[in-house]
């Protein structure tokens, strides 16, 4: 009797074999070679679990991410004793992130040293936010590889697309100012937009948010800052 083999079931076979041969060492190694970026940020150490709840806040309210943590910025290998690192994320994830996060970890053994490496999915309840040492609560984005503090638009964003219910959207004459100067003037700050279009800062946050959900606006991190700009 004659067995016929597809292509496909050879792709799969030889995917799963690469994929069991590959060491602890060679996947550490493969995901420094990717630097820092978005989803991916390095940790010498913890020492403080308020600093690593930003971090996880702005991976959840964005595309969701992984920390390692044993992993100087320039790459270099340091390991950590990874059940007290565990101990700081978990406090980081469900004290001072509110609300708590589910933080994936686990141990990998590269160049003989310990790293941890902790997974964070993109939250489908957003905003998380990371607590200051006051109590305070701050939502944060990650954007390339820095962890930035969201803009008040941002927070609007998140809550009107948590409304259940429709909405009522008017295209008037503070609509129409606002378009106009995104259209010949932008990308503008918040505070550009409020003057330049003469609204109070609280209705161009509204219609901002609209805006960017409706895909007319943009949101541009440029010189440090979140600006707006006419899509």
């Amino acid at each position: 009797m004659k067995i016929c083999i597809s292509r496909d079931f050879w792709l799969f076979f030889s995917t799963f074999a690469v994929m069991k041969q590959l060491t602890d060492t060679d996947y550490i190694h493969a995901l420094i070679v990717e630097g820092e970026h978005q989803q991916q940020d390095f940790k010498f150490e913890i020492s403080d679990a308020r600093k690593i709840a930003k971090t996880l806040s702005a991976f959840a309210n964005t595309d969701g991410g992984r920390l390692l943590i044993g992993v100087k910025d320039n790459g270099k290998i340091a390991g950590v004793q990874s059940a007290e690192e565990q101990y700081m994320i978990e406090a980081a994830a469900q004290l001072y992130c509110s609300p708590a996060v589910d933080v994936d970890m686990r141990t990998y053994i590269a160049d003989g040293k310990s790293i941890l490496v902790a997974q964070v999915e993109e939250s489908r309840r957003k905003p998380i936010y990371a607590k200051d040492e006051n109590g305070r609560r701050f939502a944060y984005l990650r954007v390339k590889d820095e962890t930035v503090l969201a803009t008040s638009v941002h927070l609007r964003i998140w809550k009107q697309e948590s409304r259940t219910c429709g909405e009522l959207t008017e295209y008037a004459v503070r609509e129409q100012q606002l378009l106009s100067q995104l259209g010949n003037n932008g990308p503008l700050s918040l505070s550009q937009c409020c003057r330049q279009a003469h609204l109070p800062r609280h209705t161009t946050e509204q219609i901002l948010a609209k805006f960017v959900r409706y895909d007319l606006v943009e949101i541009v991190f440029k010189e440090h800052a979140f600006r707006f700009r006419l899509k």
